[in-house]
């Protein structure tokens, strides 16, 4: 089978990033042709297929924001490189990632009328939200725009700006529930949470198709699973909505040590604390080693957090996990490898994190298990039937 997968980026830049990157390599290894289509950026991986990329479009000056909005609304003359591809590589199956903005749903309208199947995989909201990620003033969980997108004016949801939050409503209007459906075969929502949501936007549930994100088993592989330092941690962006004020208020009323891993907007402003330690940005084998020795990790996320991958890779690695109760994270939370807490709050986070460090985990069993359960074999499986 021939199969073109198409993401904003094409290097570990971030969740979607890393799922298109290795579902590149899984079909590859399974046999089938792939060619990847992203926007020109300086730290994309190399590819057969670059010479048909996007053009690169920032987001400041004026020509850069023109392009941007050529580029959102899909414009006569948007698209066209990856017409192109489309035309050499003659895939069978487009497979859709993260899309929006960068690229434009335009490359699922013009699949589709080549009479190409289309495959989307949801990482995010922007199919609901215009700011994507659900939130109000950026940290208050909101679904006004899942039956209308005027509320993004209003409230001026995209960086508080008039300007932003009109050209978001612009796009929402262009690449409205009836268009993104027309064009579409399958939306995969990586959790229950995101597929109910879908629903609730109005979108079509013979459309909307359930599928968990697989993990690289070779890439969290250990040779012991028991060997543990008395410290949790933190893996991810350092920004309001992913909950790290309430982790670090948490943190340093409790006697445990926390390291933080990332980087972001919050980085340097986060206050200090004996019990804390901010290590910055790791590279995946640094990471591993974190999160591998760690007695749990933790994510205090604030916002509608999908399918997150820290939280796959650290039960993977054998390392149980504390997340925030919200969105798609209790999904992947058991008894046996970790628990919930109430989103925002300081004092059940206080309570979740001292009762974690008073109880034993059999590590190995949660990696056996959860190497299991996000099988890469057996997410092809089933994604190969929504291929045909």
């Amino acid at each position: 089978m021939r199969i073109l997968l198409a993401n904003k980026f094409w290097y570990r830049r971030g969740g979607d990033c890393i799922y298109a990157l290795n579902l590149a390599r899984l079909l590859r290894e399974h046999g089938h042709e792939v060619a990847e289509y992203a926007m020109s950026w300086p730290e994309n991986l190399d590819s057969a297929w670059s010479s048909y990329f996007a053009p690169k479009i920032e987001f400041s000056g004026f020509t850069g924001k023109l392009a941007t909005f050529s580029r959102c609304l899909g414009l006569p003359g948007e698209g066209r490189s990856f017409a192109r591809l489309l035309d050499d590589f003659r895939p069978d199956v487009v497979h859709l990632g993260n899309i929006h903005t960068q690229l434009s749903p335009i490359l699922a309208k013009l699949a589709h009328s080549r009479g190409i199947r289309v495959v989307w995989t949801l990482h995010d909201y922007k199919l609901l939200c215009p700011r994507y990620d659900c939130l109000r003033s950026g940290v208050t969980p909101c679904t006004d725009c899942f039956k209308g997108k005027l509320p993004v004016v209003l409230n001026k949801c995209m960086k508080n700006s008039l300007a932003a939050s009109s050209l978001a409503y612009a796009e929402a209007l262009r690449w409205n529930r009836r268009q993104l459906q027309s064009a579409t075969d399958i939306f995969i929502c990586p959790s229950r949470f995101m597929q109910e949501k879908m629903r609730e936007g109005g979108f079509d549930s013979g459309k909307l198709v359930y599928l968990c994100n697989f993990i690289d088993a070779s890439a969290c592989s250990r040779k012991s699973y028991d060997i543990r330092d008395e410290y949790y941690c933190y893996v991810g962006r350092l920004s309001p909505e992913k909950g790290v004020r309430t982790l670090v208020q948490a943190a340093s009323r409790l006697p445990y040590k926390l390291v933080v891993v990332g980087d972001g907007p919050l980085a340097g402003a986060l206050p200090e604390s004996p019990q804390i330690k901010y290590v910055g940005k790791k590279d995946w084998q640094e990471i591993k080693e974190i999160v591998g020795k760690a007695r749990f990790s933790l994510i205090p996320s604030e916002w509608y957090e999908n399918n997150p991958l820290s939280v796959l890779e650290s039960l993977c690695l054998g390392t149980p996990v504390v997340g925030a109760r919200i969105g798609g994270i209790p999904e992947l939370i058991t008894p046996e490898n970790g628990m919930c807490f109430q989103r925002g709050s300081v004092e059940d986070l206080e309570r979740s994190i001292s009762e974690m460090f008073a109880r034993e985990f059999n590590y190995e069993a949660i990696a056996r298990s959860s190497l299991d359960a996000f099988n890469a074999e057996r997410y092809y499986e089933r994604l190969l039937q929504l291929y045909v």
